[in-house]
């Protein structure tokens, strides 16, 4: 399935703790649908190296909606015509 949303989009959570907040598009796993949205479903991270951290989580695509496109690169636009 193609996913209608891509890196750098802007979203906004439609359901769930954070239902509400926007953020940009960070990570796609297209075949688990799940996306990585900026400060949206922060977890808890541990490493012995860094120490505690808190880190964004994925949350499945049905749980948002696009609000804007990524603006689309100047060279991708002259290139089509």
């Amino acid at each position: 399935m193609k996913l209608s949303i891509s890196r750098g989009d802007t979203v906004e959570v439609i359901s769930g703790a954070d239902k509400g907040k926007t953020g940009a598009v960070l990570d796609l796993k297209p075949r688990h649908l799940e996306i990585l949205v900026q400060g949206v479903a922060m977890k808890t991270h541990f490493d012995r190296e860094e120490g505690q951290s808190v880190r964004e989580g994925y949350i499945h695509y049905s749980n948002v909606k696009l609000k804007a496109k990524k603006a689309a690169d100047k060279k991708k636009a002259a290139k089509k015509k």
